[in-house]
């Protein structure tokens, strides 16, 4: 049975018990509100402290010590969940009952962890300014890489445009120009305060009984300053009165069709497993109304498809165009929503749409690491919707639910990207 841990005021274990593998895995994420003015800092903070800790003071000999932990080893986190962008570790190491050692691999690999948390390198009494102008560099590029990506990037463009003035406007990473201007004296106090301030939440995925794992952890949460009350407030975007249309012109050969709506159905909803049942069936599968109408048997586009961003209340679709055919696109898209919301589906579309997010869910058990980022999101969300509560939610949805999921769907923003000179 999943449980949680208050280990000290702010700090949340959630222990997910599972001995089906010969890993097991720990993460540590720290709450952070997704802004501008914090978002490259905490992008690039767990980089520099994977860098280098006071007694593992470079790659070398952290390879080393993780060597010694039977091949653990340890990742950054950078997560957006909603309003909340998160900054921590995780942890994948062998489970204690295949080692040679009668203390096992847990204990030494969560001391090993916190020293990266909490004793990392230092120069003069903040971050190594080689190592801060090293790992700045290495998000930029991350940052940069977008652009190379035109479906990506008309994506992100889309989400920014929809949700000015909305914290989800933010993004991930940051923008270039913050990373740029990130010092190790600022990245360092920054560093100090979030540990104060931050409320955090850690997620253990493995055989180790909740008890121990806790008695573990107890170090970390007298580490941490544990924002008890600090939570950002998660909550859909706003629709708007008229949907706005706005441009660009890039250097492409296919131009990019991507719609944005808004929905009242957010992850906290009664509907929101029909609503991810709508969006398999509208755009996001392969026997989708957009592909297999728009795509297939019209030929308007070289793909469409759509996303659903459930702790927004938000839902998008891509589609890659001939620039002559947007407005023959844009309202076929918008035909196909019309006949949802009519409740124009069939029993074979219902059912394979079902099909497809079960079978999705069902494999997310299949590994230590996907089971972390399901529960650790259901936590910073608010919500507890355990796993086979899920599945048997999107076994019952029908096809009235979906419709009226399709008939609270409101055009919020179109976005075209076109081609030089046309």
């Amino acid at each position: 049975m999943i449980t949680t841990t208050q280990l000290a005021p702010g700090v949340v274990l959630t222990h997910c018990p599972d001995r089906r593998f010969k890993k097991c895995a720990l993460s540590i994420q720290l709450l952070r509100p997704m802004c501008y003015e914090e978002a490259a800092l905490n992008a690039l903070l767990p980089s520099v402290l994977l860098r280098g800790s006071r007694l593992h003071p470079d790659l070398r000999t952290i390879t080393w010590r993780l060597d010694e932990l039977y091949g653990a080893s340890v990742h950054t986190m950078v997560r957006r969940v909603g309003n909340v962008q998160t900054v921590g570790l995780y942890l994948s190491l062998m489970e204690d009952r295949f080692a040679l050692e009668p203390e096992g691999v847990l204990a030494p690999a969560v001391e090993f962890l916190g020293e990266l948390l909490f004793d990392p390198l230092t120069e003069n009494g903040v971050f190594d300014g080689a190592v801060v102008d090293s790992e700045k560099k290495n998000l930029i590029s991350a940052i940069e890489s977008e652009l190379n990506d035109k479906r990506a990037y008309t994506a992100a463009r889309m989400i920014r445009q929809m949700c000015q003035g909305d914290p989800y406007a933010v993004p991930r990473l940051g923008r270039v120009e913050d990373v740029a201007a990130i010092t190790p004296e600022a990245l360092y106090a920054h560093y100090r305060r979030i540990l104060r301030e931050s409320r955090a939440e850690i997620t253990y995925v493995g055989a180790g009984s909740p008890e121990r794992v806790a008695e573990l952890l107890l170090p970390f949460a007298g580490a941490l300053g544990g924002g008890e009350l600090y939570a950002p407030d998660q909550y859909p975007l706003k629709p708007v009165a008229q949907p706005g249309e706005f441009s660009e012109t890039m250097d492409v050969n296919q131009a990019k069709l991507t719609m944005g709506f808004t929905t009242e159905v957010d992850q906290r909803h009664p509907d929101y497993a029909a609503m991810q049942v709508f969006n398999d069936l509208f755009g996001a599968g392969m026997t989708s109304k957009l592909f297999v109408n728009v795509r297939e048997k019209l030929g308007l586009c070289y793909y469409a498809g759509s996303a659903y961003y459930g702790s927004k209340g938000m839902l998008t679709v891509s589609s890659g165009i001939d620039e002559c055919n947007y407005e023959k696109t844009r309202d076929e898209i918008l035909r196909q929503l019309r006949l949802c919301a009519e409740g124009q589906i069939t029993e074979g579309e219902l059912s394979a749409s079902k099909q497809s997010i079960v079978s999705a869910l069902r494999s997310i058990p299949d590994s230590p690491g996907s089971v972390e980022g399901y529960y650790a999101a259901d936590r910073i969300l608010g919500v507890s919707l355990m796993l086979e509560d899920y599945i048997s939610a999107v076994e019952t949805v029908t096809a009235e639910a979906v419709a009226r999921c399709a008939g609270t769907l409101k055009l919020h923003t179109v976005y075209f990207l076109k081609g030089e000179g046309k």
